[in-house]
C-alpha cells in the first residue's frame, strides 16, 4: 500500500459550512474563524462566495471578510465565484484565486443553477479566461459525483466528462464532491480510476460528506488512488441539504488526526485547529460535528 507522504487540506468551513447557516454569523466571527484557521496552518482557507445574497445571503459580507482577514504567508483564499459579475467582486476583493463549480448530475445543474451541465460549463468558460488573464487561479469543483438526491446513482464517465472540461478550460485542479454522501469507498476508487483516465490523479481532490458515516473511509481509499488534496470543514460545519438532520463536511479535525496517525504530513497543528473549531461552535451555540474535537475536549 502507498500512502501520499503529505496531504494539502483546503478548509472549507469558512463558505461551504457558514453557508448552511440559518441565522446570520457576523462578519468579527467569520473573520475571526478565517485567521483562526490560518494560524493552525491550514495552506487554504476558503474565505467566501461572490454569489447572489439573494441565493445565499450569509455569503453578502464575502468582500468585508476578505478586507478585514490577515493574509497569512503560505495560505490561500479562495473564493466561490458563479459568473462574470461575482468574479468582478472577487478581483475587486484582491482575491488571488477563485472556485467555479458545475454538476456531474443533468437534474441537479438544472435544479441548482437553473441550467444544463453543458451551458454552465459554458457560462464558466469567460470567467476562467478572465481570472486567469488577472493572474489568478482557478479550482473546479464537481458536485454529485457518487450519486444525486434527485437522479440516483452517476455514471464514473459522466464525471469524468466533466472534469475534463474544466480541466481543458484552466482549472489547476479538480474537487470530486460526493454532494448526499453516500459514496463508499469501493465506488470511490472507483470514480478516482475512471476520472484519472482523463485528468492527472495529482490534480485531483476529494470532497467527502459524512452523511452516512463514510467520509473517513472514502478519504482513505483514495488516499491509496493517489489523490493527495482532500476538502474538509473545521467542527464538521455545513449539514447536508438533501438529508434533514444529517451531517454534512467530514469534519477537518477528523482528517488531519487520522492523516497524523498514518504519518502523513499536512503542517497542521491539531490543537490550533480544534481550537478554532470550539470557537465558531460557541458563536453558533451549537456543539462540534468532529469526534475527535469532542475527545480532545473531554480530556
Amino acid at each position: 500500500m502507498t500512502l501520499p507522504a503529505s496531504v494539502r487540506i483546503v478548509e472549507v468551513g469558512p463558505r461551504d459550512g457558514l453557508q448552511n447557516e440559518s441565522r446570520p454569523v457576523p462578519l468579527a466571527v467569520k473573520v475571526a474563524l478565517v485567521d483562526a484557521l490560518s494560524e493552525a496552518g491550514l495552506p487554504a482557507v476558503e474565505a467566501g462566495s461572490f454569489v447572489s445574497p439573494k441565493w445565499v445571503p450569509q455569503m453578502a459580507d464575502s468582500a468585508a471578510v476578505m478586507a478585514a482577514i490577515r493574509r497569512y504567508p503560505g495560505t490561500d483564499y479562495p473564493v466561490l465565484v458563479p459568473n462574470l459579475q461575482g468574479l468582478e467582486q472577487a478581483l475587486a476583493a484582491e482575491a488571488r484565486e477563485i472556485a467555479v463549480f458545475a454538476a456531474a448530475s443533468e437534474s441537479f445543474s438544472r435544479r441548482n443553477i437553473n441550467c444544463s451541465i453543458a451551458d454552465s460549463l459554458d457560462r464558466f468558460a469567460p470567467v476562467v479566461d478572465k481570472a486567469r488573464a488577472a493572474g489568478l487561479r482557478v479550482r473546479g469543483y464537481v458536485s454529485c459525483v457518487l450519486g444525486c438526491p434527485y437522479e440516483g446513482d452517476v455514471a464514473p464517465a459522466a464525471v469524468a466528462e466533466v472534469a475534463a472540461r474544466l480541466t481543458a478550460m484552466g482549472c489547476y485542479e479538480i474537487s470530486l464532491g460526493d454532494t448526499i454522501g453516500t459514496g463508499t469507498p469501493g465506488k470511490a476508487q472507483s470514480l478516482v480510476d475512471a476520472v484519472a483516465a482523463r485528468v492527472p490523479v495529482e490534480r485531483l481532490a476529494a470532497h467527502f460528506h459524512d452523511t452516512y458515516g463514510q467520509a473517513l473511509a472514502n478519504i482513505f481509499a483514495v488516499l491509496e488512488k493517489g489523490v493527495a488534496v482532500v476538502d474538509a470543514s473545521v467542527a464538521g460545519l455545513g449539514g447536508c441539504p438533501y438529508a434533514r438532520g444529517a451531517s454534512g463536511n467530514v469534519a477537518t479535525e477528523d482528517v488531519v488526526y487520522m492523516l497524523n496517525g498514518l504519518g502523513i504530513r499536512t503542517g497542521i497543528d491539531l490543537d490550533r485547529l480544534a481550537a478554532a473549531g470550539a470557537a465558531i461552535c460557541r458563536a453558533l451555540d451549537r456543539p462540534s460535528g468532529s469526534k475527535v474535537a469532542r475527545a480532545l475536549s473531554a480530556r
